[in-house]
């Protein structure tokens, strides 16, 4: 049966597109790695240990603990691998009843074989009460590259997402034992993506799908620190950002009746990233040893879809993300003036929906465990290194993508099984002035 070309042409590319996740690129890809200091003890110093000026990040209130002017810049690299594992993916063909294996490879590792995450933190104190700073971070980011025959190609081939976020920020003391902070969150997004498409007959070359754009949007962030005798508290609270990525959408390499919509035109998508909640405790169990707990909540149920627009009009996929938390404890001990040793452990739950998962975002729960030391080299200069490893759980992936119209309508159903862990080696430099 004939497709009818304008009929074919939006309902093409309105599948096509909503079978491609822009926005959850970020779910379970927030980078807790903004810290090489708090790495060493899992983030468990979070908005309370007030030691370093990576504090502008985790709670800018308490900066009013870092005297004169002070700078950190560094960064964490990550050594991570994955693992898909073909557990039977298939393919209708039109006309046909049942479907048919895919096939192809596992894929290969998709992740670079290392992938840097910078950072540099400036404080500075105007007055006894007023201090200022600044942070230049990565806070989220994911790249991926499957092999070309990967049995999960229709889901994804080349997944990427890159954000840097410049933070200005202010505290205040109040009272000598009470500050509050904030700053203003300036975040560059920019994303790439893309699969491959099935064509009608399994038996015809891929068609190719590829999306891609950037935005720049705001957000903010706040905080309060107290301390009272051996004990500090904080806690932060940092805003959702709401970015547009406006780019183009390319299909390619479709044949029949499915060619007419081959072709650039424009596209937008909305990627909205969640709110952060941080509550930390820092107690002086002596002179030289510190024990640090902290906690964060991630407001991903905010991410319930994606409504992607481009020259087909709107299409909406439904990805249901949860609220996600993390829970950190850790400590640290001076063994001399010069020399401090830490360590912690994380438990790190992810937000993508078993229902809904993908191989763009190959991700568990995660249980970190890490140590590392710092080195104070003079009064004015400290090294700090890190360590750390991610357990990551194993998932099943089961998802359903549909593609086209009857009578030319596709359903690609990927099963996989993915595993993997992250290496952390992180190094940073603290400079007093």
């Amino acid at each position: 049966m004939p497709v009818n070309r304008h009929a074919a042409a939006f309902l093409v590319s309105a599948a096509v597109l909503s079978a491609v996740p822009l926005p959850a690129l970020a779910g379970g890809f927030y980078l807790q790695e903004q810290s090489p200091k708090e790495t060493g003890r899992a983030l468990s110093g979070g908005a309370a240990a007030a030691d370093d000026p990576s504090t502008v990040y985790f709670n800018p209130a308490a900066m009013t603990q870092l005297p004169g002017i002070q700078t950190s810049s560094g960064g964490v690299l990550l050594f991570a691998s994955a693992r898909q594992q073909d557990r039977g993916t298939t393919r209708t063909v039109p006309g046909l009843p049942g479907s048919v294996p895919v096939g192809g490879t596992s894929g290969g590792n998709p992740f670079d074989s290392l992938i840097p995450v910078p950072s540099f933190y400036a404080t500075g104190q105007l007055s006894d009460r007023l201090w200022l700073g600044l942070g230049v971070t990565a806070p989220f980011g994911l790249k991926l590259d499957y092999a070309n025959d990967f049995s999960g190609r229709y889901d994804s081939l080349h997944t990427e997402l890159k954000t840097y976020n410049v933070q200005p920020s202010a505290a205040y003391k109040l009272m000598d034992n009470l500050s509050i902070g904030g700053g203003v969150d300036v975040q560059y997004a920019k994303a790439k993506l893309t699969n491959a498409l099935p064509n009608l007959s399994p038996l015809a070359a891929d068609g190719h799908f590829q999306v891609k754009g950037d935005d720049l949007s705001f957000g903010w962030n706040a905080g309060f620190f107290y301390t009272s005798g051996r004990t500090n508290w904080g806690i932060h609270y940092r805003s959702a950002i709401k970015h547009r990525i406006e780019g183009s959408a390319t299909l390619s390499g479709l044949l029949g009746p499915l060619a007419v919509v081959n072709g650039t035109s424009d596209a937008s998508t909305p990627l909205n990233l969640p709110d952060i909640v941080t509550a930390s405790m820092m107690h002086r169990l002596s002179a030289h040893a510190r024990a640090m707990l902290t906690a964060r909540w991630y407001n991903w149920s905010v991410f319930r879809d994606i409504a992607i627009t481009s020259g087909a009009g709107t299409s909406v996929k439904e990805l249901h993300y949860r609220d996600s938390y993390s829970v950190s404890a850790g400590g640290e001990y001076d063994v001399s003036p010069a020399l401090t040793l830490r360590g912690g452990a994380m438990f790190d739950r992810t937000p993508t929906n078993p229902q809904f998962l993908t191989t763009r975002v190959p991700d568990g729960d995660r249980a970190w465990l890490s140590g590392g030391a710092t080195w104070n080299m003079s009064p004015a200069l400290a090294l700090n290194l890190s360590y750390a490893h991610n357990f990551i759980k194993r998932v099943t992936i089961l998802r359903a993508d549909h593609y086209y119209s009857d009578p030319a309508a596709v359903t690609v159903t990927t099963r996989s099984r993915t595993s993997g862990n992250v290496d952390q080696i992180a190094a940073s430099v603290t400079a007093r002035f």
